[in-house]
């Protein structure tokens, strides 16, 4: 059966130094819950507790399921590989230890770090993106991650393609899944970061039906993207003009996106984000509205 969850990111808690303050922990769970979610993914570390203890009280005390953990790294430069497993297995560790040991590390690039990949995110050049030298080192991190947690942990890792990192467009994240373990690194297909990186979602979920182990449905204005392409935004000025906008009212088919997926038997579960930069706009509202546009679907 597939579950309904959100994700910080919906409250502006992203892993980027942003300037703006956004909600605390316990608001932003409260408001998951009043606004019928029924999961949380982890959000920065340090957002939420850091001892699984106390984690899990927050947590169960609202009877919400933790689904996975963002975490970030720098995959295109070996020497930060190192660190890079540090973090998503202590990551791991506090989530198992908690008590969710099917959550996944939801591993990524170190998105919005490199100037170039910002200012162009939704519009990539070709000169702007890996050598095959670079994949290499690139998947060799993403694997050595996947493996280091699963064996330490037993939580199993998969990857998101993001605007502003080198996995963005559909050929990127098609050159990730043939470089990588599909025993160990799986794919969370984001809906609106693949739309705006140029693909079609419901194509992807059909030619990665059997890597994809986890779904974020996002949305994604059509006119904020090319009004984004002709104005030249970097991603945070697109994300600010809105360009993940609300459910249903962008470009992703979702209910095409709803039968693929039940023609395919998935049921694991949807994680609602609707990115946001701190203090923008009114996140419950939004998650409220996403939730009832998630239930015409019959979710």
């Amino acid at each position: 059966m597939i579950k309904i969850a959100n994700a910080p990111c919906s409250w502006g808690v992203l892993e980027f130094d942003l300037q703006g303050h956004a909600a605390v922990f316990e608001q932003v769970l409260d408001e998951m819950k009043e606004t019928g979610y029924e999961g949380t993914e982890l959000g920065d570390w340090g957002f939420m507790p850091t001892d699984p203890a106390l984690l899990s009280k927050e947590l169960r005390k609202r009877e919400l399921e933790l689904l996975g953990a963002f975490v970030p790294v720098f995959l295109k430069d070996n020497s930060k590989h190192k660190d890079g497993v540090e973090a998503a297995v202590r990551t791991a560790r506090l989530m198992a230890d908690a008590g969710y040991k099917d959550a996944f590390i939801v591993l990524a690039d170190e998105n919005g770090s490199v100037k170039e990949r910002t200012l162009h995110a939704g519009r990539i050049i070709p000169n702007l993106q890996l050598s095959k030298a670079e994949w290499n080192v690139f998947a060799e991190g993403a694997n050595l991650v996947a493996k280091e947690v699963m064996e330490k942990t037993g939580l199993r890792t998969v990857f998101h393609h993001h605007c502003a990192g080198y996995v963005e467009t559909p050929d990127e994240i098609a050159m990730l899944m043939s470089l990588t373990d599909p025993d160990l690194l799986g794919l969370v297909l984001d809906m609106g970061h693949y739309k705006f990186g140029g693909g079609d979602p419901l194509k992807a979920l059909q030619q990665y039906k059997n890597r994809i182990w986890h779904v974020h449905f996002k949305d994604c204005s059509p006119d904020i993207a090319e009004k984004s392409r002709k104005m030249n935004f970097d991603y945070f000025q697109s994300v600010r003009e809105g360009v993940f906008c609300e459910l249903g009212k962008g470009s992703v088919n979702f209910p095409a996106i709803v039968k693929e997926l039940h023609d395919q038997k998935y049921n694991g579960w949807i994680v609602v984000e609707q990115d946001v930069l701190p203090g923008m706009g009114n996140p419950k509202a939004c998650a409220m509205r996403n939730r009832q546009y998630i239930k015409t679907l019959e979710l």
